[in-house]
């Protein structure tokens, strides 16, 4: 497991994990879950100071572990600034220029454009700490799925599908969590599609194991970065290259009700109807996904495209790369693993592009690189 910690070090729980076991993850969610304070404010209790965003006036809340008390300093991740930008309507690149080079500039913009409608409310996620870590700045209708209940309901879904599963991997970074999970026991049969392809990791190839396995990747977001959603992946057993089809996902923004001043606290009551619920999708995709049927249909699919031959390994690369607005190492990795893979086809563009997403050692550049695969091929094979 990777660990690369956030330049904010207020506390330990700003974490980025890449690859981490489930035993892992659940052990840093735990750990977060203690140390989370969530806060609805109206713009009149707080004030920038320092580029620190100081809360007053919260009523402290008692609770099974003691009196949680919400008022005091917080320093704003890239996240959470992202949504002062947003919400206070200031230039996100500005606002993060007067972070780097004035802050005093940052705190009279932030400050002037609170006075302006004081009585506006936001949702503040926190992380406790002297300062503690402002980690998402949102709307007061925002509504709070959190990750390990998230997961456990997921699990519960998993377990009352009877279908037997592994989780392969795991990444939390400040943005979201992703969870891939596989099938134990759903294979087919893809010849057409691994045929001629070399994993760059192992050197075997897709004519001595033409299987691809069923699974699905859960992802949500804490912080306003996306949707809970859960998005079939099928999974080539030579590479572990994983294809993510994003149009047939499950998914739920998070918009909710407007909530009450104060710190955020849910009834017994409302966090069993919103487990209930995802553990009631999460059996519903794992019947869906985790299916034979479904995959076989699902290859037909790609590889109506995946054998057009590329005549030009370079230009298309590039045309992908333009389109799909890589950056250039990501672009020139995805050229090498095309040149590595010997697959001259659409098929094996797509493959570059989800072997390049194994390679990264960022979670939320990975995840948004392995969705663009199927784009990518697409593109490549029009070429």
């Amino acid at each position: 497991m990777a660990h690369e910690t956030n330049q904010i070090t207020a506390h330990a729980a700003v974490t980025d994990t890449r690859n981490a076991s489930f035993e892992d993850l659940k052990q840093i969610l735990e750990r977060d879950q203690e140390a989370k304070v969530d806060m609805v404010a109206p713009a009149s209790a707080i004030t920038s100071v320092g580029g620190n965003l100081t809360v007053t006036g919260v009523d402290p809340v008692l609770t099974p572990s003691g009196v949680t008390s919400a008022d005091g300093a917080y320093r704003p991740t890239s996240v959470a600034d992202e949504g002062i930008a947003d919400k206070l309507k200031i230039p996100t690149a500005y606002l993060r220029r007067m972070r780097a080079e004035a802050v005093d500039l940052y705190d009279l913009n932030v400050n002037g454009w609170l006075q302006r409608d004081p009585t506006r409310r936001f949702l503040l996620r926190a992380f406790k700490g002297e300062p503690g870590v402002l980690r998402a700045w949102l709307s007061d209708g925002y509504k709070i799925i959190d990750h390990l209940d998230m997961l456990t309901a997921v699990l519960s879904g998993i377990r009352e599908s009877g279908h037997p599963v592994k989780i392969t991997g795991a990444d939390l970074t400040e943005r979201r969590m992703i969870v891939r999970v596989e099938s134990e026991h759903v294979a087919a049969l893809a010849p057409e599609l691994l045929r001629g392809y070399r994993s760059p990791f192992t050197g075997q190839t897709g004519d001595q194991l033409p299987l691809v396995s069923a699974g699905f990747v859960l992802t949500n977001s804490e912080v306003g970065s996306g949707k809970y959603a859960i998005t079939p992946r099928i999974v080539a057993q030579v590479c572990g290259n994983g294809l993510t089809i994003t149009k047939d996902a499950f998914g739920k923004v998070h918009l909710g009700a407007r909530m009450s001043e104060g710190i955020v606290e849910f009834s017994k009551d409302t966090q069993e109807k919103n487990l209930a619920l995802i553990t009631a999708q999460t059996r519903d995709a794992v019947a869906t996904f985790m299916n034979r049927d479904y995959v076989e249909r699902k290859l037909a699919d790609i590889q109506r495209e995946a054998g057009r031959e590329i005549t030009s390994p370079a230009e298309t690369v590039e045309l992908v790369a333009k389109q799909l607005r890589f950056s250039d190492s990501v672009r020139d990795s995805v050229f090498n693993h095309f040149i590595k893979g010997g697959q001259t086809t659409a098929g094996g563009i797509m493959q570059a592009i989800t072997a390049t997403a194994q390679t990264l050692a960022d979670g939320d550049a990975a995840y948004e690189l392995e969705t663009q695969a199927l784009s990518a091929m697409a593109i490549a094979a029009a070429a």
